[in-house]
């Protein structure tokens, strides 16, 4: 059905230090179509720091370029954006310039129909301008509540391409209600997980980095990006209360973290390729998500409960909506107390009790099969559309 469409796929940074969801759906969708992947520009304004400098002009030398061949069936480009958008002017530039940028770059999906495909709501200004015959708005996030964003510019986006899109798909089950009542055509869509790499944390034949090796045990473990939603303060209280346990926390810090590198049990091994994820995680006895309580964290669908459930390794969280759902395999704290008391419960368990459960509990959960669950939704709501306006032809 989706056969003689073309993506155009506008999601987070290709180059970011992480792999999130948006990378995961677009090479997926590669496999079925061809896809044109645009950079969007971040959500925050840039700042003078060395990584933004350095960012900002890789993007402007990609956006001189024509879209790079990545794979097969998919193509990367930059299409960058003022980002000062309060600026009088700088909106109709971004969106005259954004059109002729992308209209010039689409030609790699040759003839095909085009579906705009968002993850990020601030292009959103670009749906329906490109000549395409379908939109998708792929809601990952509550993306308003981010640190360091405009608030109240991402959140007219966000509701301007819930109301603007032909179909609305929600990772957030907190914002299903919400997002549903602005676009009857909203569903709902966790996020996946690649459960047979992330497997290999449990396979002899894997091999932990050196950095990993040899620590004093048991390693309480994290991966993932160290952001301000990440409690730093509570790992440096567990840190502090447990001095003889390891904390190996793998990840790109985006904030410093004095408290943690003082800390002489506690190893920042940096960020780490994606594919490592699995090695790094067979050193932990346990794994964390210590988020911090606010709007971010309780609409977040966080990608790493679905991978540290794909290991085994016993996992102590502080909860949301989403990780309420995995409440029988999940030990959710409420308070550092409670934290601490449920990693001494889930190490003094060990880390082999109720591996096969956590495991199980998103054997069936992958993107492979979360996409192709998405695109079935998609090829049914164009058939849909494509009889409504043939009816209306015929009674024309």
């Amino acid at each position: 059905m989706l056969g003689q469409y073309g993506v155009v796929y506008f999601g987070n940074d290709w180059y970011a230090e992480n792999r999130t969801s948006s990378h995961h759906v677009a090479i997926r969708l590669a496999a079925t179509m061809p896809v044109l992947y645009v950079d969007s520009p971040g959500m925050r304004a840039p700042q003078a720091s060395g990584r933004d400098v350095r960012r900002a002009f890789r993007k402007i030398r990609e956006a001189l370029r024509t879209p790079r061949r990545v794979d097969d069936n998919l193509w990367h480009c930059t299409v960058p954006q003022l980002p000062f958008r309060r600026i009088p002017g700088v909106s109709l530039f971004n969106r005259l310039f954004g059109q002729w940028a992308l209209r010039r770059a689409m030609r790699v999906l040759g003839a095909r129909q085009r579906i705009s495909w968002f993850v990020t709501p601030h292009p959103g200004f670009l749906a329906k301008r490109l000549g395409e015959a379908f939109c998708v708005y792929y809601c990952i996030d509550d993306y308003a509540a981010h640190p360091g964003v405009d608030a109240e510019v991402i959140a007219a986006s966000d509701l301007a391409l819930t109301r603007k899109a032909d179909m609305v798909f929600v990772a957030p089950p907190s914002l299903l209600a919400a997002k549903r009542a602005l676009n009857a055509n909203t569903h709902f869509s966790p996020h996946g997980v690649d459960a047979k790499m992330f497997a290999q944390a449990s396979e002899a034949a894997t091999v932990i980095p050196a950095a990993g090796r040899d620590l004093p045990h048991p390693v309480v473990g994290y991966f993932g990006s160290i952001h301000e939603w990440i409690d730093v303060e509570l790992i440096a209280w567990l840190a502090h209360a447990r001095p003889q346990w390891t904390f190996l926390l793998v990840g790109y810090a985006a904030i410093k973290v004095p408290e943690l590198a003082a800390l002489p049990n506690v190893v920042l091994a940096g960020a780490q390729p994606y594919a490592s994820l699995p090695a790094w995680a067979k050193a932990f006895d346990a794994a964390i998500i210590p988020y911090r309580r606010n709007r971010q964290v309780e609409n977040a669908n966080p990608l790493k409960l679905r991978e540290y459930l794909a290991t085994g390794k016993p996992i102590v969280a502080v909860g949301n909506a989403e990780i309420a759902r995995f409440a029988s395999v999940v030990r959710i704290a409420e308070g550092r107390e409670d934290f601490l008391a449920g990693l001494e419960q889930v190490l003094a368990d060990g880390p082999e009790q109720g591996a096969a459960e956590r495991m199980a509990a998103v054997a069936d959960q992958t993107w492979d099969r979360r996409v192709e669950d998405v695109l079935s939704e998609v090829a049914t709501s164009i058939a849909a559309a494509d009889m409504t306006f043939a009816d209306r032809r015929v009674s024309e």
